[in-house]
């Protein structure tokens, strides 16, 4: 016997639903944080492909 289609409302399935965070002195430390981090990678894509020119050049 199937119980497909047996219950008249779907269980809630997926992630947790979760609070937006408040917009205030947290939010602004993230984003400067997340550009502190976009910069350190360009650095360090930026550092790694001029080595590895170098090394297949020279």
């Amino acid at each position: 016997m199937s119980l497909i289609g047996s219950r008249r409302r779907a269980l809630p399935r997926g992630a947790t639903r979760r609070h937006q965070p408040s917009r205030g002195r947290q939010n602004h430390f993230d984003r400067w944080l997340d550009r502190a981090v976009d910069v350190a990678v360009l650095t360090a894509l930026a550092v790694g492909t001029v080595a590895l020119v170098l090394h297949l050049l020279l």
